[in-house]
């Protein structure tokens, strides 16, 4: 099934489009990373998709039902992991599963769910005021998966956590997967995308401006990767033996040490395989494969900056912003 697909999706205020003519599909299963810069409108599509916010045009369908005029088909199957949430200081961890399970009127255990959010069973009796901010996520997660989700919906959920904390959510994020959740988060954290995602979407300025794997955007960009190779000696002519591999660019050579551009991912093995051929011993290979960062970069123009904030939700509610502060 495919999990959500929107259609020329649209959110206007005023003279300012947050979200413009978005065409997006994630298929039921799949991690999708949903990417850009703050401001670029990805929580502005997450409030449409759930109902949080109308669209000025076009349409989104989540788990097959409309967003708009099924959103009451929809809430038991989608778990929403919000940005900004904040967990209540004096009810322990089991507290807030409990509550969560009676507001989706769902027959979860509390400790269980815990357990699967990395919490122990002492984590459950303390209150969670006492939480580090990276418990307090992994509670709040938990609160998302009362029900067993078919999707679960994370709006940035890496902002504040230390590397520790980013780790545990990654494994969070892949261990719902394996259990055949669709996982559809945004983030501006290029690590965490990279680490955990099947394909991601890269939004800007309100547009889509590329939807596929990373590697998919390395090759569609021609990012490619810098093999650096060291020789056992200078003998070999090594800039003449790869020069003419194809896919192999801006070939140097110093000493023992070779270096290159590689934009076709299968000239890497070619240019070992041509060494190798030419009677050369390799000592050492490195291969740097463009980062995401570059990409980033790259799909959004360099744009990283701060635009004013979207439309949020308090307590579920869509709370419109004020025209002169929209994104």
């Amino acid at each position: 099934m495919t999990a959500i697909e929107t259609s020329g999706l649209t959110k206007e205020y005023g003279e300012l489009t947050a979200v413009d003519d978005l065409d997006l599909t994630v298929e039921g299963g799949e991690v999708f990373g949903f990417l850009g810069p703050n401001g670029a409108g990805k929580s502005t599509t997450i409030n449409m998709l759930l109902d949080f916010t109308r669209p000025t045009a076009g349409s989104a369908t989540v788990l097959g039902y409309d967003a708009q005029t099924e959103a009451d088909e929809i809430s038991p199957r989608v778990g929403v992991l919000p940005e900004g949430f904040d967990v209540y200081p004096r009810l322990s961890g089991r507290r807030h599963i409990a509550f969560a399970s009676k507001t989706k009127d769902a027959d979860a255990d509390p400790d269980e769910i815990l357990e699967r959010v990395g919490l122990s069973a002492e984590d459950a009796d303390r209150p969670a005021g006492d939480y580090s901010k990276g418990m307090r996520q992994r509670l709040a997660t938990g609160m998302a998966l009362v029900g067993d989700p078919d999707l679960l919906v994370m709006d940035e959920p890496s902002t504040g956590l230390d590397p520790h904390g980013i780790r545990e959510m990654q494994d969070l994020v892949r261990s719902e997967a394996e259990r055949g959740t669709t996982v559809f988060f945004s983030s501006h954290i290029l690590e965490h995308v990279e680490a955990v995602c099947d394909r991601v979407g890269v939004l800007t300025e309100g547009e889509l401006v590329a939807v596929d794997t990373i590697e998919g955007l390395r090759e569609e960009i021609g990012g490619g990767a810098t093999v650096t190779i060291t020789l056992a000696d200078a003998g070999t002519d090594a800039r003449g033996v790869i020069g003419d591999v194809p896919g192999v660019t801006d070939v140097t050579a110093s000493g023992r040490t070779l270096e290159c551009s590689v934009t076709d991912p299968a000239a890497k093995a070619h240019v070992v395989t041509e060494l190798a051929d030419a009677g050369a011993t390799i000592r050492d290979l490195r291969i740097e494969e463009v980062s995401l960062e570059s990409l980033f970069t790259a799909l959004t123009n360099g744009d990283g900056g701060e635009r004013p904030s979207e439309a949020g939700t308090v307590d579920g509610t869509a709370v419109e912003p004020d025209p002169e502060v929209a994104r």
